[in-house]
């Protein structure tokens, strides 16, 4: 089973094909431009340099999010166009679950977090065991405090992985103390390998389902609509 996967969760536009269980090719271009002017030309090369086509992929991964609306949209938008002009399936990973993908089989709690802005972040809590990624805090939405204040009473260390681990690093560190863990940098972006691993399980346990986006909150610009829109009243 060949599989391109994706991420444009974030500023980071990631692709990668998947071969059953091996990779044979990742592409990750951490850079400004935006994911409309790279991501197409990305996925072009890296089908050619791994000497295939379109037509050989029989299933395509996105992320679903949280993180960056628009970066969310272009990627869906791309991989279901791609998807639905082949007649192949679409499977949708949560960007928090691929993130905890980055560090497969770990010893200890992998928590992601992905900035929200306003000391809030997107994350979530999880653990393997026996090779199985399990659940242990659902997604959602956090004030930073909040989330350390949770995460002091889990009684084992705690991985931390996405791109708030910058913006939050001291706070962690101070409070979580020994628990406070950090891999190497590599695995603190999204990778499309993880995205598409994610999605293998996925198919492996019959839960391929509609690719909806994950937003979890309103975007800047809706709020500010509100805000306005209340101002009138």
């Amino acid at each position: 089973m060949k599989l391109l996967a994706l991420d444009t969760s974030s500023m980071t536009a990631t692709v990668a094909l998947l071969d059953d269980d091996k990779l044979i090719g990742e592409y990750t271009l951490n850079h400004k431009k935006s994911h409309s002017q790279k991501l197409m030309p990305m996925i072009e090369e890296l089908i050619n340099s791994c000497d295939l086509t379109p037509k050989d992929i029989d299933v395509f991964a996105v992320s679903l999010g949280p993180g960056s609306f628009t970066g969310l949209r272009i990627g869906i938008a791309t991989i279901t166009t791609m998807a639905q002009a082949l007649n192949k399936i679409v499977v949708g990973v949560p960007t928090l679950e691929a993130l905890a993908f980055n560090l497969f089989n770990t010893q200890g709690l992998v928590c992601p977090i992905i900035d929200a802005q306003r000391d809030l972040v997107y994350t979530g809590l999880y653990q393997w065991i026996d090779g199985r990624m399990l659940e242990v805090m659902e997604q959602q939405v956090l004030h930073i405090d909040e989330l350390i204040t949770r995460l002091k009473e889990e009684n084992e260390r705690i991985f931390f992985v996405g791109d708030a681990l910058d913006k939050f690093y001291d706070p962690l560190k101070d409070e979580l103390r020994e628990q406070f863990c950090v891999p190497p940098k590599k695995f603190l972006i999204p990778s499309a390998s993880s995205v598409g691993e994610a999605a293998k399980v996925k198919i492996q346990n019959g839960l391929v389902s509609d690719i909806t986006p994950i937003y979890m909150r309103k975007s800047a610009a809706e709020v500010q609509y509100e805000e306005r829109m209340k101002g009138r009243e």
